[in-house]
């Protein structure tokens, strides 16, 4: 059992102020895998000393000296991938493969993206007489979620140390072990102390400390909007910058003209990848009316051929992170029954042969209409909706008729056409036919959040902007 009782704050692992823990538990096995220190506000308040005290020094530094860290660490995430995944698989139940695939590779993926971004982007530009220079912003406060519990802490920390920032990292008490071996790395890499500093704990005695202390010039939430509104709330009184990356309900349309067999199903099978616990999931898919049959044919076939909590299996998924989320997840099931769509599969109830473990069946609804509560709120499991739309513009009606603004997805054969829809969605980021790419802008629009994440367009909210008027001679 993995006991993780100690913070590492100014470059040693030191015991909380008050000694208290939590239990974390596997979701696959429901049994206790370790334990964990909860801190307090006294343990962010070391925390944040020692960050303000390298902070004079690490934002200093030069371009070179922060890619040598990075480097460092690149090499150091590398040697330790396995017992990543590892974490992973323990703290939220993910199957070897998307522990070790996606899960660590997208951490890797913005280390190397933070590398290439840093030895580029500029930091001084000249506007007449005027030098105009991004500095680093200063302590930042960084809580993180469970779902992509490495990825959300790459695309915080690389960013923070490139730009020459100090931190305080916040993991989500539910999933904590990956960042344990994440801080193992940084310490391993030779990151000077204080400039990344771990305290666990909950939201309202270490997350409340960090969005309020008045030593944190930033905070980088990612969680549910609920939340994200208390960080708000709780950062106002000191005037601190606030990034958030919140809540999604992100429809995909598919377009009459798409290989239906192909975008159905690759929408199906988005919508269930890390049991559909990804906030910017397809989770309401749009499909013509006139072809509403074929689509829930496909999606039928699609959802009963993934596996649930087949280890063997590439393509299986395994269970939701806890049991709060599994009745979250079965109470909106047996809603949108009780609401009158249509079960094309899955349904209540863990799926055959599995007593054991927060496994939530592969379901997916049809004849969705979009007041339904299963087309409003985040159901944050591998649940899909499918609804009907007569024309493009009512599609994009129904696409943007709703609270979020995180993510869409359009497929279809003319890209003419999907570009314009693209054009038309009020979100973030949208995927036509399911492209990704790593080093784009990731955040949202409306209750989604605020400021973007990934590749350079992060670094920018980790920076002031000073202008430096009369630095040059008037032309």
């Amino acid at each position: 059992m993995r006991e993780y009782l100690k913070f590492y704050i100014d470059g040693r692992w030191v015991d909380p102020v008050e000694p208290r823990t939590l239990d974390v538990d596997n979701p696959t096995t429901e049994q206790v895998a370790g334990r964990i220190a909860i801190g307090a506000a006294a343990d962010v308040d070391a925390a944040v000393e020692a960050a303000r005290k390298a902070f004079t020094t690490w934002s200093q530094t030069s371009r070179d000296e922060r890619l040598a860290v990075l480097g460092a660490i690149l090499d150091e995430y590398q040697k330790r991938a396995i017992d990543l995944a590892d974490a992973v698989g323990e703290e939220m139940g993910a199957p070897a493969s998307l522990a070790a695939g996606p899960q660590v590779r997208m951490g890797l993926g913005h280390l190397t993206t933070s590398i290439e971004a840093l030895k580029k982007f500029q930091f001084e530009e000249q506007y007449g007489s005027t030098l105009v220079v991004k500095e680093p912003i200063g302590v930042c406060g960084l809580i993180t979620p469970w779902n992509w519990p490495i990825n959300q802490i790459a695309c915080k920390v690389f960013p923070a140390l490139a730009t020459g920032c100090t931190m305080v990292l916040k993991p989500s008490e539910v999933a904590p072990f990956s960042a344990q071996i994440f801080t193992e790395i940084i310490e391993a890499a030779g990151v000077p102390a204080g400039v990344y500093n771990l305290v666990y704990g909950d939201g309202p005695g270490v997350g409340s400390a960090l969005s309020s202390h008045p030593d944190i010039d930033m905070v980088s939430f990612t969680g549910s909007t609920r939340a994200g509104i208390d960080v708000a709330r709780n950062a106002a009184p000191t005037v601190k910058r606030v990034t958030q990356e919140l809540g999604g309900k992100s429809p995909n349309i598919v377009l009459d003209d798409a290989d239906f067999a192909k975008s159905v199903a690759a929408g199906v099978s988005a919508m269930m990848t890390n049991s559909g616990q990804s906030c910017n999931a397809p989770s309401r898919m749009l499909v013509p009316n006139s072809r509403m049959g074929e689509a829930i044919t496909i999606a039928r076939g699609t959802a009963a051929a993934v596996k649930v909590g087949d280890p063997s299996d590439k393509k299986a998924i395994g269970p939701v992170a806890s049991k709060a989320q599994f009745d979250k997840i079965q109470g909106l099931i047996q809603k949108g029954i009780d609401e009158g769509a249509t079960l094309v599969a899955g349904g209540t109830g863990r799926p055959d042969g599995l007593d054991t473990g927060y496994y939530v069946k592969p379901t997916v609804f049809a004849d969705v209409t979009n007041d339904m509560t299963i087309a409003r709120e985040e159901i944050f499991g591998p649940v899909l909706c499918i609804l009907g739309y007569d024309d493009l513009d009512q599609a994009v009606e129904i696409a943007n008729d709703t609270e979020y603004g995180l993510a869409g997805y359009v497929s279809g054969a003319d890209l003419e056409t999907a570009r314009a829809v693209a054009r038309r969605i009020r979100a973030g980021s949208v995927a036509i036919n399911h492209g990704f790419d790593l080093s784009a802008p990731f955040g949202g629009y409306k209750r989604s959040g605020n400021g973007r994440e990934w590749g350079h367009f992060g670094f920018d909210e980790y920076l002031e902007t000073k202008a430096a008027m009369g630095y040059a001679p008037p032309q």
